[in-house]
């Protein structure tokens, strides 16, 4: 087929997913649009580089457009009431992004810090904008087709028809598949995300038989997965690949009836998940597992470089200050022995040296106050609860051996939209209640025991706004 006229075939059934997947019964935001803009630009390349002005992207035109998607999301949020509550009740998301501006006090570069700050704070706002829309839950199903409807089938036509455009090279020398984006990991990891959002909503859809234009919008899902599993192929993402694996069985085994009303159900099971990751570690078994998922038992050079990187960590308390790390004459040290590495392909010793064992220790507390806020989210609304469950699973796990908790990357986006989503839930679960009565505590949700909410804050869950 020639590229023209594959381009138009593509743009066609781009429109046809859009008008499947309509559903005008739900009532969302016109500002949805932004979190969905944001992620377009972010989940792909620079508009300069789609314009083939630059590379990079921080020129100018991309400074100015991220400039405005965060200013009208500042406008937007300002006009939603108890935006700030929010934040409060999910106080350790607020406190690393304030931690992370105060250690730009010590960084080498402060100006870079500043400015990457900033753009961190493009996700959070994002993210709120999202999760304050009146019908938070119909908000994410949109946001997830949306930005999945442009960037997998595009990615699809790149690769096929334009390959100077979909694909690059590695280090190597080797042709990598990229699709929209600059690299293979950053393909696997967007693919990943918006799979996933495609997978929950076919398993959503499946258990609703009565709901209105279900046939159409499970097509649109179903074609939507299907692209995005073939990108997971084509990506060679190992990480991704098996994240993939994990969150969608999570989401299948969390929908049988047994983890029903039963939050301890859901613990237990992701004990025995980190149980086996444990053991297999202990035992010396994480070479047979890095080669089972397409890794070599070195994960591709990944211990050596981690080893070096412990050793430069300028102070272990508080780090190089944020985002500061790769910078100067640490970048130059490490460049002598591994060319070109700009990152410590593994979360937590990426945020280790940038914030130190502070900013480590705030990660850790946001992932565990944040699963525990996910399964009383599941215990609630299993059907939006086991996606939050099974995203914040995963991209624990992912961050392992990629650097998940960086701004701007699709899976920390998605891990601060889980965890203020849940949050979101918690907190008009909370206002629901009468005078005198409160909703379970952390401990009490943890051992399973917490009070059926009325039939009326159960239907609230889904309509209430936080917001007017």
């Amino acid at each position: 087929m020639p590229p023209s006229i594959a381009v138009l075939v593509f743009v066609l059934g781009i429109a046809g997913l859009f008008y499947l997947n309509r559903d005008s019964s739900a009532r969302t935001s016109k500002a949805l649009w932004l979190p969905v803009i944001w992620l377009w630009i972010h989940g792909s390349r620079s508009v300069a580089a789609w314009l083939g002005i630059s590379v990079r992207d921080d020129s100018p035109i991309d400074q100015v457009l991220g400039g405005i998607l965060l200013l009208l999301g500042v406008i937007v949020l300002a006009r939603r009431k108890h935006v700030f509550r929010l934040l409060k009740y999910n106080w350790p998301i607020a406190l690393y992004f304030f931690y992370s501006l105060v250690s730009i006090a010590w960084a080498d570069f402060p100006g870079h810090g500043t400015k990457r700050w900033f753009k961190a704070l493009g996700d959070l706002v994002m993210v709120l904008v999202l999760v304050t829309d009146i019908q938070p839950a119909e908000a994410l199903k949109r946001f997830f087709s949306r930005v999945g409807f442009i960037l997998i089938p595009v990615s699809v036509l790149l690769l096929r028809y334009f390959p100077n455009l979909g694909h690059g090279y590695d280090l190597s020398g080797r042709q990598t598949n990229t699709g929209v984006t600059t690299d293979k990991n950053m393909l696997g990891v967007v693919t990943l995300v918006l799979a996933l959002g495609a997978f929950w909503q076919i398993l959503e859809l499946l258990r609703d038989s009565k709901r209105l234009h279900r046939s159409r919008q499970l097509l649109a899902q179903a074609v939507l997965l299907y692209f995005g599993i073939t990108l997971l192929f084509a990506a060679h993402s190992a990480t991704s690949g098996a994240c993939f694996i994990l969150g969608s069985g999570m989401m299948v085994a969390t929908s049988r009836p047994i983890f029903r009303n039963r939050p301890m159900a859901v613990h237990a099971f992701v004990f025995v998940i980190l149980l086996v990751g444990v053991l297999t570690v202990l035992l010396g078994g994480q070479g047979a597992a890095a080669e089972a998922i397409g890794r070599d038992a070195h994960f591709h050079g990944r211990t050596e470089v981690w080893e070096l990187l412990v050793t430069m960590s300028p102070d272990p308390i508080l780090g190089a200050g944020f985002e500061n790390f790769w910078f100067g004459p640490r970048l130059e040290r490490i460049w002598y022995v591994f060319p070109l590495t700009n990152e410590a392909h593994d979360g937590y010793l990426e945020v280790y040296l940038n914030l130190g064992l502070l900013g480590l220790g705030l990660i850790v507390l946001i992932l565990t106050q944040g699963y525990l806020k996910a399964v009383a989210a599941f215990r609630r609304d299993p059907a939006l609860g086991n996606l939050l469950v099974a995203i914040i699973l995963t991209a624990a796990i992912y961050s392992i051996t990629e650097a998940g908790f960086r701004m701007l990357d699709p899976i920390w986006i998605v891990l601060l939209l889980s965890i203020l989503t849940a949050g979101r839930m918690a907190l008009t679960y909370k206002e629901s209640f009468p005078s005198g009565q409160e909703p379970a505590s952390p401990l009490s949700v943890m051992r399973g025991r917490f009070p059926r909410p009325r039939t009326s804050v159960d239907r609230q869950l889904e309509t209430k706004p936080i917001l007017k």
